[in-house]
């Protein structure tokens, strides 16, 4: 009778919480540059890079459609151009704090609020 045995391999690679592992933004770039140029489907290009196959789709998905807004896209940034009415010299009476850390200053209230709403207009994906 044959004994088996059971070995743990730590890859060092981050895991989360859940004790799945993380895939570096960097890495998971270079796996779909890969896959596009492999001619496999993403099931079997999946099981050769030992990556699971939802955890792919989500990758390819994400790429295709722009998805994870928040930093996580690789779509160039946006910029509008904003003018507002000068009136003299401004006097930075007021702060906006915006959703990141951006804080905005300004003397009119109205001046404010249109760059406060032109700012996150451009936020948008």
């Amino acid at each position: 009778m044959e004994t088996m045995g059971t070995q743990l391999i730590d890859d060092g690679g981050k895991r989360d919480r859940g004790g799945r592992r993380l895939t570096a933004r960097i890495r998971r770039e270079e796996l779909l540059r890969e896959y596009d140029e492999s001619g496999l489907t993403q099931v079997e290009f999946a099981r050769r890079a030992g990556v699971k196959y939802p955890t792919f789709t989500n990758w390819v998905q994400a790429r295709r459609t722009g998805a994870g807004c928040r930093g996580k896209r690789s779509v160039p940034v946006r910029f509008a151009e904003v003018s507002l009415p000068t009136t003299g010299v401004a006097v930075a009476s007021l702060s906006v704090a915006l959703p990141g850390g951006l804080i905005v200053r300004g003397g009119d209230i109205a001046q404010l609020a249109a760059l406060v709403r032109a700012l996150q207009e451009g936020e948008r994906c």
